[in-house]
C-alpha cells in the first residue's frame, strides 16, 4: 500500500469540485475507500480548507464534508518543531515547509501528491502530480 500526502489544493479540488481537477482527487479519494492507498494531510490543510471553502459552501454542508472525508485522511498535527524547521529551512515557502515536514514524520511516505509539483521540486519526498500518481498505480 502507497502511503500518500494529500496537498491542501487537492483537498479543495474535492470538496469545492473545482473542474478539471475534482476528478483526480475523485479517483485517489476512491483508491483510499477500497484501501489501495493509505492518505496523510496536515491539520493546516484543514484549516486552510474549510478557510478557502467557507466563502462558496454553506458552513454546515463544508463542516459535514470536511467530517466525512476524514474517515480515509489521517491527519499529521502541526507542531512547534515543524514549524520552526519550516521557518529555518531551505524551502521558499513556509506553508509548502510545512506540509514536507508533516510528510515526512511518517517513515513510509511515498510522495506528496500536489498541483504544484515545482513548489516541492527540492522535498526529500517525491512530489506528484495527482494524474503521475495515478498512471504510476
Amino acid at each position: 500500500m502507497k502511503y500518500v500526502f494529500i496537498d491542501t489544493n487537492i483537498i479543495v479540488d474535492l470538496i469545492g469540485d473545482r473542474k478539471p481537477f475534482s476528478k483526480y482527487a475523485i479517483e485517489i479519494f476512491t483508491l483510499a475507500e477500497s484501501k489501495s492507498l493509505k492518505l496523510f494531510t496536515s491539520s493546516h490543510t484543514l484549516a486552510t480548507t474549510y478557510y478557502i471553502l467557507k466563502s462558496v459552501m454553506h458552513d454546515k454542508a463544508l463542516r459535514e464534508v470536511m467530517s466525512s472525508m476524514l474517515e480515509y485522511v489521517t491527519v499529521i498535527s502541526v507542531t512547534e518543531d515543524i514549524i520552526r524547521k519550516s521557518f529555518r529551512s531551505k524551502y521558499s515557502d513556509v506553508e509548502d515547509a510545512i506540509q514536507i515536514y508533516c510528510a515526512s514524520t511518517i517513515p513510509k511516505m511515498n510522495c506528496i501528491v500536489t498541483r504544484n509539483t515545482k513548489d516541492f521540486k527540492n522535498s526529500e519526498i517525491r512530489a506528484l502530480a495527482p494524474d503521475q500518481l495515478l498512471s504510476e498505480l
